[in-house]
């Protein structure tokens, strides 16, 4: 009997190189040559003529090609689910996932590119104490496991480095490249920095997001009393960069008014709250000579006050006329004028004995709450990291140094996301979760439904400090307690609101998401070839029993979810046919078998479970998955179940 063969599920994460020249292939296709790029065609297309390298604007550093190179390396590592430190595990969206971010993030390219809105990271600002992960290009995901090994120390990037900018400058550009492709086409990026390394993030930054896409720089006074061990100057603030991924693509929400500037809005009708704005222009370009058109007369009715267009008798005729008597020009041209005549009032000036013409600025406009834009310079006291180490403090002890204000991170997120569960927040440099805790609390302030991802290493406590004293051995530690704690009180806020509004706290259909499922970075958990002939006998009993024995089938079910490009919180349905447990997900687009022993009866199963979930067969679009071992070497048992599924119209079928 002929063998029958299954093809493999993926085992690596996703191969950027090739998916740039198939997309590079679609728009210039004769550039593409034996699957490589003839870069003297593409530059001939383009227009371009070669410059001198030295007379080129662009910042190099030791290192720099690697570490591009390294952006595009496909993850053989895997994420493994950790229900046990998780809470809610079954119906939480949230995902805090230990591990190195840059593995962790090429994990990701799968299942969330372009589906993150928003990207916040407070990165180590290479002040030469802080941490620097050192990554090693040729094999990362054992660097990885041999560094956060028991009593592993990390490193720290100091001054008398001779790559001191290059170290830090490796680590921070493929995490930048990688976490670009993950943003939505509407989506941004923010970014932590000090004076140390601002100037090189900008224009790494340039290089990778575009200059045109950058948004702004603001100043953040993080430290109102000033360091004063800084030499010449006491440094009051931090940087917050902000990048879009297509500016055209993007908006920034503004930020809600204060009760002062509502106030503003005293005058009231029919429509609401409105304050009153001259429809003459102010400022600059102001002249009539400056906008012609915009120099017209508009009419008033004198007995009522009623602003018209067409003259009539006995109307006064008033022009936009500037305060030193010279002409003017109105805001609005007249065809807008006409469009919104009813937004239009008069009023008499009465030291001037004429007629000025106003708008009416409501305060809502429909279903839109006002707001205002944000300033380049955040002062307000909110914002210092000393309110983020008290929020802490409150909740679990002294045991982190300057986290970031939970208040900072909420305007960051009402700035970059929207409030509906398509806002995915991405914090890959996480630390004690200030981003997950100000996703819960903006979350309930607003009945928003964002989503949080966040990634941290588990980088250790320092020996004898307060943090390893109360019992936490590492960053993640401190991270999940701050979260499990945080949605407690969040919660409990809530309840007492809505006790002191006389209302019922709702603990139905608008419950707040306050759990995360963890996932842990680790090597595959399917063994991979040894071609060291001293270890053949082990690599011969890989090959036939190739899942590693200390791996679950939980474990192996998100591996699948990972390499296909599945969400990590799908919602996964587990049935048990011909007493196997079999696992069903987004009605029936992939069906997942991982049991021994597999018969035909399964399969059998298989395909009557795939026409219940999805009656309509999904456009044929069902993959199935087995664990080639769990046919026991039977071509007859794999063969008769490919015919099985068949005939129920799944041909998708693949094995790990």
């Amino acid at each position: 009997m002929q063998k029958t063969n299954i093809p493999q599920a993926e085992s690596q994460s996703t191969d950027l190189i090739k998916e740039n020249i198939e997309q590079m292939k679609q728009i210039f296709p004769e550039v593409i040559k034996e699957g490589r790029v003839d870069f003297d065609a593409l530059n001939d297309l383009l227009g371009n003529y070669t410059d001198i390298p030295e007379e080129r604007f662009y910042l190099n550093w030791a290192g720099k090609a690697n570490a591009r190179r390294e952006a595009q390396k496909r993850s053989t590592g895997t994420l493994r689910p950790c229900p046990e430190e998780s809470l809610d595990w079954d119906t939480t969206e949230n995902l805090y996932i230990e591990g190195d971010n840059l593995e962790v993030l090429k994990l990701l390219q799968k299942s969330y590119h372009s589906r993150v809105k928003m990207i916040y990271i407070d990165p180590p600002y290479n002040t030469g104490k802080d941490f620097v992960y050192k990554d090693n290009y040729s094999d990362n995901m054992k660097n990885y496991l041999e560094q956060t090994g028991q009593d592993k120390k990390l490193s720290t990037n100091t001054e008398s480095d001779g790559r001191y900018h290059s170290n830090w400058l490796n680590m921070m550009y493929p995490r930048l490249k990688l976490s670009r492709n993950l943003l939505a086409e509407d989506g941004v990026i923010f970014i932590s920095i000090d004076d140390n390394e601002v100037a090189n993030l900008r224009k790494i930054c340039d290089e990778i997001y575009g200059e045109e896409n950058f948004v702004a720089q603001i100043s953040v006074q993080s430290n109102p009393r000033g360091r004063q061990s800084d030499t010449f100057m006491a440094s009051v603030h931090d940087y917050l960069l902000m990048y879009a991924k297509n500016l055209r693509e993007c908006s920034i929400n503004g930020a809600p008014l204060s009760d002062e500037q509502k106030s503003e809005f005293s005058f009231v009708d029919e429509n609401g709250n409105y304050r009153l704005l001259g429809l003459r222009q102010r400022g600059s370009a102001s002249r009539r000579e400056d906008r012609p058109d915009m120099y017209f007369p508009i009419y008033v009715n004198p007995n009522d006050g009623k602003v018209y267009l067409e003259k009539k008798t006995g109307y006064m005729e008033v022009f936009p006329r500037k305060s030193d008597g010279t002409d003017g020009r109105w805001m609005w041209g007249k065809a807008k004028c006409e469009t919104d005549i009813s937004l239009l009032v008069s009023k008499m000036i009465e030291h001037r004995g004429e007629y000025d013409i106003f708008i009416k600025d409501y305060l809502n406009r429909g279903e839109s709450e006002r707001t205002r834009k944000y300033k380049t310079i955040w002062s307000d006291k909110k914002y210092n990291n000393q309110f983020g180490t008290q929020e802490v403090k409150a909740l679990i002890g002294d045991v982190f140094t300057f986290p970031k204000s939970s208040k900072l991170l909420s305007d960051i997120i009402r700035m970059g996301s929207i409030f509906d569960d398509k806002s995915i927040i991405l914090d890959f440099f996480s630390g004690s979760a200030t981003t997950a805790h100000a996703v819960m609390q903006l979350n309930a302030e607003d009945g928003g439904n964002r989503k949080y991802i966040c990634v941290q290493l588990p980088e250790p406590t320092p020996e004898n400090s307060e943090a390893r004293k109360a019992g936490y051995n590492t960053i993640p530690e401190i991270a999940k307690e701050r979260i499990r704690r945080a949605g407690k009180k969040i919660l409990e806020e809530q309840k007492a609101k809505a006790e002191k509004e006389g209302g019922l706290f709702a603990e139905g259909e608008k419950k707040l998401d306050i759990g995360f499922k963890v996932f842990k970075l680790d090597s595959s958990n399917i063994n991979a070839w040894d071609n060291n002939p001293d270890n053949l006998e082990t690599a011969l009993h890989n090959s036939l029993f190739n899942i590693k024995t200390d791996r679950s089938e939980d474990d192996l079910l998100y591996e699948i979810l990972i390499k296909y490009g599945i969400e990590l919180t799908q919602k996964i349905n587990r049935h048990t046919i011909a007493g196997k447990t079999v696992y069903e997900m987004g009605m029936g687009s992939l069906i997942v078998c991982l049991a021994d022993n597999l018969t035909t009866e399964v399969a059998e199963g298989i395909g009557k479970l795939y026409e219940e979930v999805s009656p309509d067969g999904i456009d044929g679009n069902c993959r199935v998955v087995f664990k080639d071992s769990g046919f026991n070497g039977s071509d007859e048992v794999k063969t008769n179940t490919l015919l099985i599924l068949k005939q129920h119209g799944i041909t998708n079928v693949a094995s790990v």
